[in-house]
């Protein structure tokens, strides 16, 4: 399969695994809108690809350049088709449920579990400074 641009290996891997096809990719070049000025109001560079077996649509005016929109928008879509068909288990959704986890707060009872431990490191600490002090009174 040959793509319109040249897409990174990991998601060319992902859209041969997902076997699409760029010829069932409608694309289209528009005009975009909001900030950026002149230069986005009056150039074709937001992107808008459909793949028509999924009807996913995406459409991408991230940058000023028609290029990095397109390659942008082409990883985009690959990964929405892959979230569509794999469900729980594509890249996307792992990397949201990495995050969840990260954010989570600790159970009341890891928390005690922690501290636990924190204080007996402390008592271990304490010890060997008295120990220490001992010595040196006995110099």
């Amino acid at each position: 399969m040959n793509f319109p641009v040249e897409l990174p290996p990991d998601r060319l891997k992902m859209a041969q695994e997902l076997k699409i096809n760029p010829d069932d990719v409608d694309e289209n070049f528009t005009r975009g809108s909001g900030a950026g000025g002149q230069k986005i109001n009056k150039t074709s560079s937001a992107v808008h690809l459909k793949h028509v077996p999924t009807g996913i649509e995406v459409k991408v005016q991230q940058y000023r350049e028609q290029s990095k929109n397109r390659l942008s928008a082409w990883k985009l879509l690959i990964l929405k088709i892959e979230e569509k068909e794999k469900g729980e288990e594509s890249q996307l959704q792992r990397e949201i449920y990495k995050l969840r986890k990260q954010k989570q707060k600790r159970t009341k009872r890891s928390k005690e579990k922690v501290l636990r431990d924190k204080a007996h490191q402390s008592d271990i600490k304490d010890m060997r400074r008295a120990a220490w002090e001992t010595w040196r009174e006995k110099l």
